[in-house]
């Protein structure tokens, strides 16, 4: 989860990743933040995010993100 929390914060170092869990219903990401967060997931992790895991509950929070690549992960 650390490794996550860092690679989040390297793409928008003003949110508070540890703690949110309304980063979609706050509008703390906006849509280009969610790509960029797709891409270096997509790299990081070798996954492929498909465009029906890009909802809003997949990434209102850090431990939501983690869930969704465990999960994409264990697909594999």
């Amino acid at each position: 989860m650390e490794e996550l929390i860092d690679l989040l914060k390297d793409i928008k170092d003003d949110v508070d990743f540890e703690h949110s869990t309304t980063l979609i219903d706050n509008r703390e990401l906006d849509s280009f933040d969610i790509i960029q967060i797709v891409a270096a997931l997509n790299d990081e992790y070798d996954i492929k995010i498909p465009a029906s895991d890009i909802i809003p509950k997949n990434f209102n929070s850090a431990k939501a993100i983690y869930d969704m690549v465990q999960r994409l992960q264990d697909e594999q």
